[in-house]
Formats: C-alpha cells, structure tokens, sequence
C-alpha cells in the first residue's frame, strides 16, 4: 500500500470513496500508539473503506509557556508508520488552511466539563482541541473517528461534541498503547531522560495500585454479598466450614474504607514515593472520575456502581505527562 499524502481539504474532497472512511487525528511524531490507532481504523473502515490520518499541530491548545514549538515535527517518519499501518493518506494540512485568515474568532467552548482536571490545570486548552477537531471532522468528512484512551478526558468531551451539537459521526476509543514497563506511549517521552524516564513509572504504577485495591475491594464485597450474613445461612453452611468464611468477607467488607478513597490512597501511595525519587515526581493531580462528566466520586460513596476513570498527571523535569486507567465499580453485583 501507498500512502498519498495530502495537503489542501480540496485533495481530500477528490479522492474518489466507495466505503466508510475512518479518521486518525493526530498532532504527528508517530508511535505504536498511532499505529495501533491507524491498524484498528484499517480493521473498521474494511477493504472497501478508507483510513485518512491527519497531521497538524494545533496551537490554539497550547497555553503559554507550553511546548508549541518544542512539539516534534517528523512528517517523513509519520508517512512511513502510517503507511506500515495500513492508512491511505495522511492529511497534513498547514495552518492557513486550517485556520484561514488567522485564528478563529468563533469556537467551540468545552464548557463546564473542559474546566475540570486537565482543563483546570491548561485554562482554555480544550476549547482548543475541540475547536480543531471540529473543523477536521468537517474537512474529512468521515463516518468514524478514532481516539485514544490515554487522552481520557479529551475522548469524553469530543464524544459530548458530538453528540450535542448532532455531528453525523462516530467516535470510537481504542485502549491506551504501553511499553513493557506500563509507561503509557507519548510522543512527549522521547524528551525524558534516562533517569525521568524512571521516574515518570510512577505514573503507571500508581494508577496499575489503584487498580490492584480496587478489584480486590471488589473481590470482598462480591464474597459477602454471595455469602449471607444471616444465622440461617450461617447454621447451614457450617457443616462444611463456609460460616468462617461468610463472617469474615462481611467483616473485611464493612472495615473497609470509601471504595474511591482506597482506590486514590492506593495510588497517591505510589506518587508520593515518586516525588522523593531523583529526579522529583511533581504531582499535578490524581483523580477517581465519572466519565461521563468528569465529575470527582465522593470518597464516602461506598456502594458507587457505575464506570470510573483514575486519571494521573504529573511532570518530570520539563515533561508534563498524563495517564489513566478504566475501573467498574459493582460489576460482581
């Protein structure tokens, strides 16, 4: 497969489409998490179908004092990974031809949902993302778009985009990519040196803690919830020595502390041994989140059931990196 490269919206609209065509939005330097995004695009869009990966480094979502032109630009390396990855263009579009005549004076606002987290900690920057991802699903006109889960909060706000401002596409997650040391792949790794790059494990860690204590929480409250505290049940299931057992999963499970509390305490464990690490974790913020607004989940909710995400960030040095990890809270009831 050749993969055609493109640099005007009026290329794209030419090309000649027989089945659906699925998106990749990226801001380039490409790595295994794009590819795995592109490869997944490829499976959904089928052989029939198209998969365009844009490229465009967006700055109406850097702050000031953030990495614009830090950001890596590396096109050529780009086309050769999308293209091993089965797309058929990359769309790399200059800035004026996505934001002509400068930068736009109508955007799309993230409203009280892009304020929170990340939002609170880079004012503006996702009305910035949603603003440009926007404008790129109008360029491409697709019927799928693909997104990471590692940009956990971002993924949630455009499938919120999109369906309250009744945009005919779908968005579709696919799981954060990681090396085999649990380090979320980014393309703001490469900047980590040796020993930040150690450091920054911690943001894996903690989150895969967190994880740890709350599926064994979960463990103890499905045991108790199997095994009746009652004296009936009790009686009866003594001949076979499950009394012990049924007392002591009610016993553990009624100790035990706020569900997201043990789950934060379990990661912010793991944090602050990063922060005594040379050189230093700076922790920006841990959080147990609903995903559907991003909405903290109140320590004392101990019998929450629904989806959560325990989202990191945190910076290394110069580095500012995020991560997170999907957790079901009540799946056993």
């Amino acid at each position: 497969m050749t993969t055609t490269l493109l640099r005007t919206a009026d290329e794209l609209h030419a090309r000649t489409r027989a089945g659906r065509r699925a998106v990749v939005m990226t801001m380039g330097a490409l790595h295994e998490g794009h590819a795995t995004l592109i490869r997944t695009a490829r499976a959904v869009a089928g052989a029939d179908g198209e998969v365009v990966v844009t490229v465009f480094v967006n700055p109406l979502q850097f702050g000031k004092g953030e990495d614009l032109d830090r950001y890596p630009r590396t096109l050529d390396a780009d086309l050769k990974i999308a293209e091993r990855a089965g797309a058929d263009a990359v769309f790399a579009p200059a800035v004026d031809e996505v934001y002509p005549g400068g930068e736009p004076q109508v955007r799309i606002s993230a409203g009280p949902m892009g304020e929170r987290l990340e939002g609170s900690s880079r004012p503006g920057h996702f009305d910035g993302v949603l603003t440009v991802v926007a404008k790129l699903l109008h360029l491409t006109r697709p019927d799928i778009a693909l997104f990471g889960q590692k940009d956990a909060q971002q993924l949630a706000l455009i499938r919120r985009m999109v369906r309250d401002l009744n945009f005919g596409v779908e968005i579709v997650g696919v799981p954060t990519v990681r090396e085999e040391d649990g380090l979320a792949l980014s393309s703001r790794n490469r900047f980590l040196s040796p020993k930040e790059r150690r450091t920054a494990l911690a943001l894996s860690q903690a989150l895969f803690a967190g994880n740890d204590r709350h599926a064994a929480q979960e463990a103890l409250r499905a045991r108790a919830r199997e095994v009746p505290a009652t004296r009936a049940r009790a009686e009866a299931l003594s001949a076979i020595g499950e009394s012990r057992a049924a007392a002591d999963a009610h016993a553990v499970a009624k100790a035990l502390p706020g569900a997201a509390a043990a789950v934060r305490a379990a990661a912010r464990l793991v944090l602050d041994e990063g922060a005594r690490l040379d050189p230093p974790l700076e922790l920006d913020y841990v959080a147990l989140v609903d995903p559907s607004d991003f909405t903290e989940i109140a320590d004392h909710e101990d019998e929450y059931i629904g989806e959560a995400v325990l989202a990191v960030a945190a910076r290394v040095g110069t580095t500012r990196l995020i991560d997170n990890i999907p957790l079901t809270f009540g799946a056993a009831s």
